[in-house]
């Protein structure tokens, strides 16, 4: 997803738009569906695929989500429209899928979108009643040549989870936040704990004060685990970038991301420790 954004960036391409390309490989990508995200993701405890995707730019008041969104195996192009296109920034449910309709977004069923993978997982779910902790968010940052930053998250949420059940990923500080006058976060991991911290706001808050992506980054996985204690810290990663184009990631495991800058040549793949 990092190259696809270099790759446009390198030739003059608006973050947003960027962005929303490089999502849209993963996301209807059925192989990449192991790591929670779109097409081939796994299904809620009814066996039905519902995704949560948001878009937030930091031009002021710019920002749009969906969530519980079935049958759509692009989700963050269909909150780009609620951020462009709807009185509203927010969507849930059939809501969001007959806005995704009046869109124009092609509505498919449930099992075009379920992966061999995901249908044997669910299987196995239904023997033996026995949920999955496992937590993924693809969550990406773009900042453009001309001082455009935004952020996207997507997700099919945790494994057979209760329908209509919505994670921090699409709610506007926890599961990411961008300010275009000092940068943007992203995070990932179990999303029913973020959410009641809003890390990503506070790290780009940490930021307007003058830390570095890293500091800021660093300073919020500790305060939550200082808030929670050493037993009750729960998984949490995340990155951030500031409109120096500067990185930094923080988190409570271990945690792959990658990063590219202009000036480099390749996309770097790190890993930053707990």
């Amino acid at each position: 997803a990092v190259e696809r954004m270099r790759r446009g960036l390198l030739q003059g391409g608006l973050a947003t738009d960027c962005l929303q390309e490089a999502m849209a490989d993963i996301e209807n990508d059925e192989e990449t569906g192991i790591f929670v995200v779109g097409r081939g993701g796994y299904p809620n405890k009814d066996g039905i695929i519902q995704c949560d995707a948001a878009i937030m730019e930091g031009q002021p008041g710019r920002f749009g989500a969906v969530a519980a969104l079935h049958g759509i195996g692009t989700p963050l192009a269909v909150a780009r429209k609620v951020m462009e296109e709807a009185p509203h920034s927010f969507l849930v449910g059939e809501g969001a899928v007959d806005f995704a309709k009046g869109q124009g977004f092609t509505v498919e069923d449930n099992s075009s979108l379920m992966s061999k993978r995901g249908s044997e997982a669910y299987q196995e779910y239904l023997e033996m009643k026995k949920s999955w902790k496992k937590h993924d968010t693809l969550g990406l940052i773009a900042l453009d040549i001309y001082g455009n930053i935004t952020v996207g998250v997507s997700t099919s949420g945790a494994p057979f989870k209760y329908p209509g059940r919505v994670g921090d990923s699409p709610l506007p500080g926890c599961g990411l936040f961008a300010d275009k006058e000092v940068g943007a976060a992203a995070a990932t991991g179990e999303g029913d704990k973020i959410m009641c911290f809003c890390p990503c706001f506070h790290t780009v808050l940490l930021m307007r004060q003058g830390l570095s992506p890293m500091d800021a980054c660093q300073a919020v996985v500790q305060d939550i685990l200082q808030r929670t204690g050493k037993e009750k810290m729960f998984e949490l990663g995340i990155i951030a970038m500031n409109m120096k184009g500067e990185v930094g990631a923080a988190s409570s495991m271990a945690f792959p991301y990658c990063v590219w800058s202009q000036g480099k040549d390749r996309v770097e793949q790190l890993v930053q420790q707990s």
